[in-house]
């Protein structure tokens, strides 16, 4: 048996069509055009071919797309200063912050600073708190990305075992918090985890988010599951996600490559994410 590989791209440009056609219809009623502002800091290589394919998504869509870009020695109160006028700016709809940023600035307070009707990575503890009651408003792209590939296949996740190999507050914990809201039975494994073959052998759905070159090998999946590969590593021979996909791909049902699988989805996502804070500001 040979898996049935899922690329995101056919996804991925099915919501953009979708998007596209509600922000015409949004513009065209309000006669204002959805404005978005990225915050970088640094010049990490892997966040600029990212910002790069956003930007283009954007445009695709109709949605202006800007940055604001910062030296990696700028200061935190620089940045959350920065923040605080673009969530009173009225002609800012969305805000994002493109992590990783460097180590002397802390995450969490970044993302506590983002107004929340304008947090399109939904990492506001607001947005973060409304998603664990099960209020799915604005939710993390990533995990977006993830469930919205599953709904595509048509994959029902009521009762179903699903493992995470990740526990951060970026991925593992809110598509655990996801997976929940949907009755699944969640494992959640991280760096601490003894033997996670104890796990992930037992997972209908398998999600990988660790950045460690073909951790999960053939030995760790289950028949037939459904392996997601959210890992993004860079090798000399390329890039490559968490999963040894040759041999992984010959034992399961399902399986995500890496590029070209949850990546295209996660963009895509954003752009969801930003018509509704769109839409937070017009209202």
């Amino acid at each position: 048996m040979t898996a049935k590989i899922i690329y995101g791209k056919n996804i991925a440009e099915d919501i953009k069509k979708k998007i596209s056609k509600e922000i015409k219809d949004l513009e065209t009623k309000h006669s204002v055009k959805p404005n978005i502002t990225t915050i970088k800091i640094g010049d990490d290589p892997s966040s600029e071919l990212y910002l790069r394919l956003r930007d283009k998504a954007c445009e695709e869509v109709g949605i202006k797309s800007n940055h604001l870009v910062f030296q990696k020695n700028v200061s935190e109160k620089e940045v959350i200063e920065s923040i605080k006028k673009l969530n009173d700016d009225i002609n800012v709809h969305g805000i994002l912050i493109q992590y990783p940023v460097p180590n002397h600035i802390l995450q969490d307070k970044l993302m506590k600073t983002v107004d929340p009707k304008k947090d399109v990575e939904g990492f506001n503890p607001v947005n973060m708190g409304r998603m664990m009651i099960g209020d799915e408003y604005i939710v993390p792209c990533t995990p977006l990305a993830v469930l919205t590939i599953l709904e595509y296949e048509k994959t029902v996740l009521k009762s179903k075992n699903i493992v995470v190999v990740n526990h951060s507050n970026v991925v593992g914990k809110p598509l655990a918090a996801l997976f929940l809201n949907r009755n699944a039975t969640v494992s959640v494994c991280h760096v601490y985890t003894e033997d996670i073959t104890k796990y992930t052998t037992k997972a209908d759905v398998l999600v990988t988010a660790t950045g460690k070159p073909n951790l999960i090998k053939k030995d760790h999946v289950k028949n037939n599951a459904f392996v997601l590969d959210v890992g993004i590593n860079k090798t000399k021979d390329g890039v490559c996600g968490d999963v040894d996909f040759d041999s992984v791909k010959e034992k399961v049902g399902m399986i995500t490559p890496v590029p070209g699988g949850v990546g295209p989805v996660t963009i895509a996502c954003s752009l969801f994410n930003m018509v509704k804070t769109y839409k937070n500001c017009l209202e």
